[in-house]
């Protein structure tokens, strides 16, 4: 049997807060095959992020064993944990606070090469230039600043910086809600590229099952800090069992306005009218 890249089992996180306990997340199990896209979907709240935070090392497991490569990595002392950035890397909601914004992004790119992988400097700038070209930014990108670019533009850079190193997972925290919807298609799209190139494993976060289910594999539903569905995303996407995930995808906005009515009024048990019925009846 193939060990898998990432096995996360009966993990429980708590917050404390005073005297006041929360269990964030409770007796979560699940494996990330090497290659394979998870989608960790749930609202805000559900406990994702913290399961995210967990896997690299943020938040401490209350209880439960996270494996990465067959090691036991649940509580590494810190020196240890650092030398695992070059096989686990992260991407964040919001691309602009995660990237420096006194330093060039040029300069941002070449930092964790410098850590973990120096050589001479005219290797270290090709890499950094064949990176930015990958994500769809020209090669003048690296002298310039991050407040020079748009938001899915500093989303490139972002998720570039994650992958220069070549690592074996990276934990994409929402990395698409902050920005437009169009946007949003064209950075997923280019994940999900790079992702196929590299062999990197991804855990895609987000509350967005009908973003997540794009680009996954396999997904996993949470409420509450707790699995309620998991399975083939495909499959999940089409015929939910579970009532939470059904309603996740209901949620989710659709281009179709009648098709947006029936999801709205099926959630909120409701008979759906349709759109010019609606402009009908709150016309003047």
């Amino acid at each position: 049997m193939t060990t898998p890249l990432l096995d996360v089992d009966d993990l429980s996180v708590e917050y404390r807060r005073g005297r006041k306990r929360t269990m964030a997340v409770r007796d979560v199990s699940f494996t990330i095959g090497e290659g394979e896209t998870l989608g960790l979907v749930g609202e805000s709240g559900s406990g994702k992020s913290t399961i995210g935070k967990a896997i690299l090392g943020l938040v401490a497991a209350h209880r439960g064993t996270i494996r990465f490569a067959g090691r036991d990595i649940t509580h590494l002392p810190r020196t240890e944990r650092n030398a695992l950035t070059s096989d686990i890397q992260v991407v964040y909601q919001d691309p602009y606070s995660s990237l420096d914004p006194t330093k060039p992004i040029g300069y941002t790119l070449a930092e964790p090469i410098q850590v973990h992988d120096p050589g001479p400097r005219e290797q270290v700038a090709e890499r950094v230039l064949a990176m930015l070209r990958r994500v769809g930014l020209g090669e003048d990108a690296a002298t310039r600043y991050p407040a020079q670019f748009s938001g899915g533009q500093r989303q490139r850079i972002a998720v570039a910086r994650a992958l220069i190193l070549s690592p074996k997972l990276v934990v994409c925290d929402e990395p698409v809600s902050a920005l437009d919807l169009s946007i949003q298609a064209e950075v997923i799209n280019l994940m999900a590229g790079l992702q196929r190139e590299s062999g990197a494993s991804f855990l895609f976060i987000s509350h967005d099952l009908s973003i997540v289910h794009h680009i996954s594999d396999r997904l996993v539903v949470l409420k509450d800090g707790q699995i309620v569905e998991q399975g083939d995303a495909a499959e999940i996407y089409r015929a939910p069992e579970d009532d939470y995930t059904k309603r996740l995808i209901a949620a989710a906005p659709v281009p179709d306005p009648d098709e947006q009515a029936r999801r709205n009024a099926a959630r909120l048990g409701q008979a759906p009218r349709r759109q010019s019925e609606e402009t009908v009846l709150s016309a003047p």
